[in-house]
């Protein structure tokens, strides 16, 4: 049979064991805001309020920062910014012509849809060039149509088309 002594002392056991146990949940779920907060922002005034909410409301505080907390963690929008970065990267790396902006194969000619010249050929070798190109870097052999400009020192200034005038040169006075 129960007497009043036992029924007080498992009175008192369980209300310590509930007291213990709700202490416990209170500082796992300050733990668990502390952790989360900081996957989810570098912001020490939004660490401190969201541990602060948590603090003074316990359980009804973490419903709250849950309701409140950034969408995303650091690592997700670090990756998502990634994946941004690679996609730009992969839209400026693809070559485009210059007179209709449509994407073209780096081995073509001749852009299809406008006609733009988008490389040359070298007439030693076969490669193709690029247009800004005076010289085959393959093989060396200049760019016909094209002539040499020197600096006093004897190395080229620049690539000139021979019908040009000489701008360099000195005056005849």
């Amino acid at each position: 049979m129960l007497t009043l002594q036992s029924v007080q002392t498992l009175l008192t056991f369980l209300a310590a064991w509930s007291v213990a146990f709700g202490l416990a949940t209170w500082a796992a779920a300050l733990l668990w805001t502390y952790h989360d907060i900081r996957r989810r922002t570098k912001d020490r005034v939004a660490h401190v309020l969201a541990l602060l909410v948590v603090l003074l409301f316990s359980l009804p505080g973490l419903a709250l920062y849950l309701l409140l907390r950034p969408t995303e963690t650091l690592e997700d929008a670090y990756r998502r910014d990634l994946e941004e970065e690679v996609l730009l990267q992969a839209l400026e790396t693809t070559r485009r012509c210059p007179g209709c902006a449509r994407p073209v194969q780096p081995d073509w000619r001749i852009c299809p849809w406008c006609h733009t010249q988008l490389r040359k050929v070298c007439h030693q070798c076969g490669r193709l060039l690029e247009l800004p190109w005076d010289i085959c870097p393959y093989c060396g052999t200049p760019v016909p149509g094209m002539r040499r400009v020197e600096r006093e020192e004897g190395r080229p200034l620049l690539e000139v088309p021979p019908d040009a005038k000489d701008a360099d040169a000195p005056s005849q006075d």
